[in-house]
């Protein structure tokens, strides 16, 4: 029974860390929004022009957010009371979402409004998410940031199912307006969680000038080869290996499985993620976590080829989405804990703005690139040749960074 219980995610800090269960379960809504949006915002946009360049055009305008904002997000959050920002920062994303539902109920509404609104949330949760992080994992004791981090993951996940596949059946059943509706919601649940907090949020460096905290922060990371490292190699990954922009294009004219059809490919890689982060509990425990991170990401790049090749098949082409979902969350894990482990309290708004830039504006600008080189070849090989490109460029990053496949070696957290 003990080593059956050793296969599952550690749930430790949610059963003994309040604060800590009531901040996860408003950031698990919160994130079930945002999956919502990543599903109905490309599918409005594809429905309304029938083109995958303009799906891609969305996820540019969301990267050109994301990197303007992120760093001094990292910086509010190590600077200011984080409950205030979440508070603020949550009640925006409902209303620019309830902005974007009036817009759909209109045919009218201009197409700009769509890339608009993508600016502004893309902008706010640039802002949020590292005073999320940083909140999640300092009210939890030292003992309980392994289970914090997985628990994240799995949480993570769980919001990753639900939001897509809610998403897909609320359009393809009453609309684009409920989906819309229901992001708006799940919003508003993490700034009430942190309304409920008991413990201080504020931040511990709140004398610290933005800029040079900014500065303390990427100087932090470039000098720990081994967080530069993982970063670099998710950054890769997501680059050439996220067609998530091509599903539209996939679920209409590949597969002819319409919206139910794209809520499907998108949960199918949370599915596989989420069995894998409940499965867990053999993560936080190993030893050699970067010769892991670099073998799940090369499993990633390899799945999703096999996605692109398997056309012919929705269920089969779903599988290959799982087993790259299992591969994606088993690396986050290890990823996770090897960044947080290494992180001071005072710092981790800001390192965690610095992955949060790379871990959201990577799947945005693969987007990008997957539908640029769709455009000039086709949607299937513009998948199989990024699964290839990831698998090589997961390699090249192990090869120049020793440090990642040496750490935990000599048990140490740190690399100096």
């Amino acid at each position: 029974m003990r080593r059956a219980r050793a296969l599952f995610v550690d749930m430790s800090a949610f059963r003994s860390e309040r604060d800590f269960r009531v901040l996860a379960l408003g950031q698990v809504a919160s994130e079930m929004g945002r999956q919502v949006l990543l599903i109905a915002m490309p599918y409005e946009v594809y429905v309304r022009t029938g083109s995958t360049f303009a799906v891609g055009l969305l996820a540019l305008v969301q990267v050109a957010s994301l990197l303007g904002l992120s760093l001094p997000g990292g910086a509010l959050a190590d600077t200011l009371d984080r409950r205030r920002i979440l508070v603020v920062t949550q009640a925006a994303l409902a209303a620019f979402t309830v902005l974007l539902l009036a817009g759909s109920r209109d045919p009218a509404t201009p197409l700009w409004t769509v890339y608009l609104a993508a600016f502004v949330i893309a902008a706010t949760i640039a802002i949020a998410r590292p005073a999320q992080k940083a909140a999640l994992f300092t009210i939890v004791t030292r003992e309980r940031l392994n289970s914090a981090v997985a628990l994240d993951q799995t949480a993570n996940q769980l919001a990753s199912v639900l939001g897509p596949a809610l998403g897909g059946i609320l359009i393809g059943t009453i609309g684009l307006p409920a989906a819309y509706a229901l992001a708006a919601a799940s919003f508003l649940c993490l700034g009430v969680a942190a309304l409920l907090i008991r413990q201080s949020l504020a931040a511990g460096t709140a004398g610290l000038s933005r800029l040079r905290a900014i500065r303390e922060g990427v100087t932090y990371v470039r000098r720990t080869p081994v967080v530069a490292s993982t970063m670099v190699m998710d950054f890769t990954a997501m680059l050439f290996g996220f067609p998530v922009a091509l599903f539209p294009a996939l679920a209409l004219s590949v597969f002819g499985v319409g919206a139910p059809g794209l809520g499907l490919l998108v949960s199918a890689i949370a599915i596989g993620a989420l069995i894998a982060s409940v499965l867990s509990g053999p993560l936080t425990a190993m030893r050699h976590k970067g010769v892991g991170v670099t073998v799940l990401f090369a499993t990633w790049g390899t799945a999703i080829a096999l996605f692109g090749l398997a056309t012919f098949s929705f269920p089969l082409a779903l599988l290959f989405l799982a087993i790259a979902g299992a591969a994606d969350i088993a690396a986050a894990v290890l990823r996770a804990s090897i960044v947080q482990s290494t992180i001071p309290d005072n710092m981790r708004g800001r390192v965690t703005s610095i992955n949060s830039l790379i871990a959201t504006a990577g799947p945005r600008l693969g987007d990008f690139e997957a539908t640029v080189v769709a455009g000039f070849t086709s949607v299937p090989f513009s998948v199989v040749s990024g699964g290839i490109l990831c698998v090589l460029g997961t390699l090249a990053v192990a090869r120049a960074f020793p440090q990642l496949l040496a750490f935990g070696k000599d048990r140490t957290t740190t690399t100096p």
